[in-house]
């Protein structure tokens, strides 16, 4: 079993930072792709930024330049730095992993895992 861990979110006034944390803990024996999604209230769940096991990363077009996503391969770790944040950046973020984990102690299986939110609030 798998489970994704986020810190990190809070209460912040626009123009302000926040950096956001997930750590993946459990049998596991590689994670592949990693992302950030959010849900701001009355919208559907959105990816904000997604990274490869080799670091090539992506964005939604609303956070480029103001966010960086980043990981610790060893700390099985993800990272969201959020820079000059904006009252339409409130929701909640939900960390994401492509994970690969052991079943038996020489099997392993797939699997898609979320964490359980953080929320994000920016004042104007």
């Amino acid at each position: 079993q798998v489970q994704l861990v986020e810190s990190g979110g809070g209460l912040v006034q626009a123009g302000g930072s926040l950096k956001l944390s997930c750590a993946a803990s459990g049998s596991i024996f590689s994670i592949n792709a990693m992302g950030w999604y959010r849900r701001a209230p009355g919208n559907e769940r959105e990816l904000v930024a997604g990274i490869t096991s080799g670091g090539n990363t992506n964005y939604a077009d609303s956070v480029k330049g103001r966010f960086t996503i980043s990981r610790d391969n060893a700390k099985n770790t993800v990272y969201l730095q959020m820079n000059s944040l904006k009252p339409e950046d409130t929701a909640v973020y939900y960390c994401n992993a492509d994970v690969r984990s052991y079943t038996t102690s020489y099997k392993t299986s797939r699997g898609n895992y979320w964490g359980q939110g953080t929320q994000v609030t920016v004042s104007s």
